[in-house]
């Protein structure tokens, strides 16, 4: 999201770029926080996550030796998010948390698992769809989102 430093104190503008800027945040709060939490799991070998890697082919040994590796993955991202979340890590964390929670439906777990898991995608992916528009003001103090044209190497500058 581009947030322009023009001028617009006591208008309502700013008070939707304020508003903008908390839920910017607080989604990068709440995909960090997932990560880094499944993280911290991987890395201690939960025992009921192995058979979401068995589905999949992989011996218990292999998940065992596969979820550390997965869990300093998830970790980064976190980290990632909260610094500096690039489209490319946005784009990673929808994926990899759509699929994990798809897979335990998969492995045979009800559906309501991948339901209840919602969250763990659909927050990365508002980020992802926030950080591709700008905020311009019009006439009247009104606020429109548009699609940015000419994107950035970086997703959602600090600000």
């Amino acid at each position: 999201m581009e947030l322009n430093n023009h001028s617009t104190a006591g208008t309502g503008t700013n008070k939707v770029l304020n508003v903008l800027n908390f839920i910017n945040y607080m989604l990068r709060v709440g995909v960090a926080c997932t990560f880094l939490g499944h993280g911290m799991n991987a890395m201690a070998i939960k025992q009921n996550w192995i058979p979401l890697l068995t589905v999949y082919g992989f011996s218990k040994e292999q998940a065992v030796m596969l979820m550390p590796i997965i869990g300093v993955m998830d970790i980064i991202v976190a980290f990632l998010v909260l610094i500096h979340p690039f489209r490319a890590v946005l784009l990673w964390a929808i994926f990899w948390t759509f699929a994990t929670a798809l897979t335990r439906f998969i492995a045979g777990e009800a559906i309501w698992e991948f339901v209840e898991r919602a969250a763990n995608w659909s927050a990365p992916l508002a980020l992802y769809l926030l950080s591709n528009f700008k905020v311009y003001s019009g006439k009247n103090e009104w606020v429109t989102l548009t699609k940015k044209t000419n994107a950035k190497p970086s997703l959602i500058p600090l600000m």
